[in-house]
């Protein structure tokens, strides 16, 4: 992806090398990015994933393209991720996903990283469509996808279902 700048925000590509130094420590990752790390950064859960995106990126590298890492360029610090993949059951569709650290949540990042994203994503070639899918309590995801501008299309085992 390109380096996509908002007010707040700088969103650059999460590279399979930045991906192995963030399952190594902070340092290795803040080394390599040239940016200072949130200290929640990456979650658990997600350094628990790296490592197979390390591999599927190896694999497919130009899925690498629509992952990225949310900066908040004041403080020129990593606060989250982002990133796209393609929808399972749509090759029209890129499914979006995203988190940002404790710290940085409740100031409208997310809203403004997802509202620069769904712009990004639309206008990939082949793309028409943007999805998302949150649990059916997660009222601050819900806010961010309505403010980017999708609506709920579908919900099914406490998951709503979200289209561009």
């Amino acid at each position: 992806m390109p380096t996509i700048k908002t007010d707040r925000l700088t969103l650059i590509t999460f590279t399979a090398d930045m991906m192995k130094a963030a399952i190594s420590n902070k340092g290795d990752l803040e080394k390599i990015s040239t940016y200072r790390v949130a200290d929640e950064y990456p979650s658990e859960v997600y350094k628990e994933i790296l490592p197979y995106k390390v591999q599927r990126f190896s694999q497919y590298p130009d899925e690498n393209d629509w992952e990225g890492i949310i900066i908040h360029t004041e403080d020129h610090t990593i606060m989250g991720d982002m990133g796209f993949r393609r929808s399972t059951e749509d090759p029209k569709e890129l499914e979006l996903g995203y988190s940002i650290v404790p710290r940085y949540q409740g100031h409208g990042y997310a809203t403004e990283m997802a509202k620069a994203m769904v712009k990004w994503g639309l206008k990939q070639p082949g793309i028409e469509r943007i999805i998302a899918g949150c649990d059916n309590d997660n009222f601050a995801s819900i806010r961010v996808l309505e403010k980017a501008g999708l609506k709920r299309f579908e919900e099914k085992e406490n998951k709503i279902h979200w289209s561009s």
